[in-house]
């Protein structure tokens, strides 16, 4: 008895083995540390909290600061009366950058889809790298504190920061298809990770020099990459004369991945899905539009999902180094060294829960899974103790929980959303439908970046894991019907198997 197309299992790599060539390697590095370099700028930020809190505030508030006289002269420069006002401005910070991010997310992706996506990717690169040097160097250097400027560099930076991620997952969706997609796409998008741990690793080997110099050091290396991307990086692979994605892709493959996202109907369309993308690579495909980029299937869903998973994600990532040190009482440079293990969490669990997804061409219930121990992960590091041994631990496996879905909705799913067979044969819906999902999650990233500043200073750290567990349930939620859906086409496909033997 022969089965239906969505039953016949191929293995996941063997597709992408067949077809990858050094021009994929090179286009999958290049992105990989473009955007990890954009990363590592974000990061900075975030592990020199402390030092800037203590600039901003009186230097008789600082015991590790020097008292000098006269106290009008050296203190009339600074921005706030305590740690405290100074805590919550940086938390509003990180709001302004986030919404900016967003906003910028939902336009880049537009753009991306209709310029040239390396010459995008470039600009962005190298003009926040301006950005990050002016705002975390130049100001420091010349002694000029004000919030307002402060304020305005943080939204330019966000919004040149959006033309990254829409631009680096579309050129890898333009190269790496279906076959494999989870696992290329979960160990490609461990670029956010990597980004941190050596945004955390720059700023803690200068920081004893002042934190402009962070800031100096990982702008320079971000503006070197912008260029090395504007000379070597390949969009498609017709630029190096290589078929098309879609003109040699074994049709079957790409149906299976697509139908949890698509209709009800489980008959074997493979024949026709050929058909049809050979007459469409006959035509030049034209940029999908934003509010039909929202229409398709499963894009509201999982960017409404991805907004209350970003939001806890992006927390780590901001208040992490700041949480350690103030909670526990650690120097500020160990507490950045020991943040570095929730993101290799993070990288091993977008990696494998990827390669699980392939096997079973279901993505939902995998993160359905995940984001179950991840409630379970997050009630226990509320309470991990003053052991920097048992905290990396803890912090390591919830960072495998949430950073593990958070890296396979922003890539590998993002990118399945965007080559379904409704825009089969349009890359250009790449770009939109990332900066959609994208989007979606920056703006509850941006919400939750304030509330958790004021949960923490009214409440506590305590009830600011209680609303991180609230946000990763939300999660679950959004994607329930996906969830259900997907479950009901493997227990469909168990049965058909048994009938078959």
């Amino acid at each position: 008895m022969a089965l239906p197309g969505s039953l016949r299992r191929q293995p996941a790599n063997r597709g992408l083995v067949s077809r990858c060539t050094h021009h994929h390697i090179v286009v999958f590095l290049l992105t990989f540390f473009s955007y990890s370099l954009l990363h590592a700028s974000r990061k900075t930020f975030s592990n020199v909290k402390v030092s800037i809190s203590s600039q901003w505030t009186p230097s008789c508030l600082n015991s590790t600061a020097p008292e000098l006289q006269p106290y009008e002269l050296w203190n009339s420069n600074h921005l706030f009366p305590n740690a405290e006002e100074a805590t919550l401005f940086l938390g509003t910070l990180d709001t302004i950058f986030l919404f900016s991010y967003a906003v910028g997310l939902f336009v880049s992706g537009i753009v991306g889809d209709r310029l040239n996506l390396r010459w995008v990717l470039s600009f962005g690169m190298c003009s926040s790298a301006l950005v990050v040097f002016f705002f975390g160097t130049v100001t420091e250097w010349l002694h000029f504190y004000n919030k307002w400027f402060y304020c305005f560099l943080w939204v330019v930076n966000g919004l040149l920061q959006s033309t990254g991620w829409p631009c680096v997952v579309a050129v890898m969706g333009n190269w790496f298809g279906k076959a494999g997609r989870g696992f290329v796409f979960g160990l490609w998008s461990a670029c956010a990770s990597v980004g941190n741990i050596l945004g955390a690793f720059l700023a803690s080997c200068v920081l004893k020099y002042g934190y402009e110099y962070a800031f100096l050091v990982t702008a320079s290396v971000q503006f070197a990459g912008g260029v090395i991307v504007f000379f070597g990086l390949l969009m498609s692979p017709k630029e190096v004369g290589l078929p098309e994605l879609g003109a040699d892709e074994d049709s079957g493959v790409e149906e299976d991945a697509n139908r949890p996202l698509m209709g009800d109907d489980d008959v074997d369309d493979d024949d026709r899905n050929y058909s049809t993308q050979a007459t469409d690579t006959d035509n030049q495909p034209k940029a999908i539009g934003f509010f039909q980029a929202c229409c398709l299937p499963g894009v509201v869903l999982y960017s409404l999902a991805y907004a209350c998973l970003k939001l806890v994600n992006y927390s780590f990532f901001f208040w992490l180094p700041f949480y350690l040190s103030n909670n526990f009482g650690w120097k500020e440079a160990e507490a950045d060294q020991l943040s570095i293990w929730y993101d290799v969490g993070g990288i091993i669990g977008g990696t494998i829960q990827g390669l699980i997804s392939d096997v079973l061409q279901k993505r939902a219930p995998v993160l359905a899974i995940s984001l179950l121990f991840a409630v379970g992960s997050l009630f226990g590091y509320s309470r991990s103790p003053n052991s920097k041994p048992i905290n990396a631990v803890i912090m390591a496996i919830t960072g495998f929980f949430i950073g593990g879905p958070s890296n396979m909705i922003s890539s590998a799913i993002s990118a399945d959303l965007g080559h379904q067979d409704l825009v089969k044969g349009s890359s250009e819906a790449l770009a939109t439908v990332t900066g959609i999902v994208d989007g979606t999650g920056s703006i509850g990233a941006a919400v939750g970046q304030y509330l958790v500043s004021l949960i923490q200073e009214n409440l506590g750290w305590m009830w600011v894991f209680y609303f991180f567990i609230l946000m990763t349930s939300s999660t679950i939620l959004f994607i329930s019907p996906l969830i259900v859906r997907e479950i009901k086409l493997l227990l469909h496909e168990r049965r058909l198997r048994m009938l078959s033997e």
